[in-house]
């Protein structure tokens, strides 16, 4: 019985952690959000044209805050890398 109040235990802090770290920028969750929708929605033909116009204001700033930021930065990538590379994939953009 006592090890299965040890099992529960590290079950809730590794669950508790977890639930705070999706916490932990949640700017960056809702933009990553947005990029994932926009490569799920988006054609070959949209993402190549898209890939060629200028970054907005906004882009470039929160571009500049991922510079800064390794910790958001790796966060950002983990949770974008995966749609945007099938994407990429999908559309010959990466071999």
């Amino acid at each position: 019985m006592k090890r299965f109040s040890y099992f529960f235990a590290v079950v809730f802090v590794l669950l508790y952690v977890g639930v705070a770290g999706a916490q932990e920028f949640p700017i960056m969750d809702m933009v990553a959000n947005n990029v994932i929708q926009k490569y799920q929605n988006a054609t070959c033909e949209q993402l190549w044209k898209q890939k060629m116009e200028p970054k907005t204001a906004q882009q470039q700033e929160f571009i500049k805050i991922l510079r800064a930021d390794p910790q958001m930065r790796t966060a950002f990538i983990n949770k974008v890398a995966p749609t945007i590379v099938n994407k990429m994939f999908e559309c010959g953009m990466i071999p």
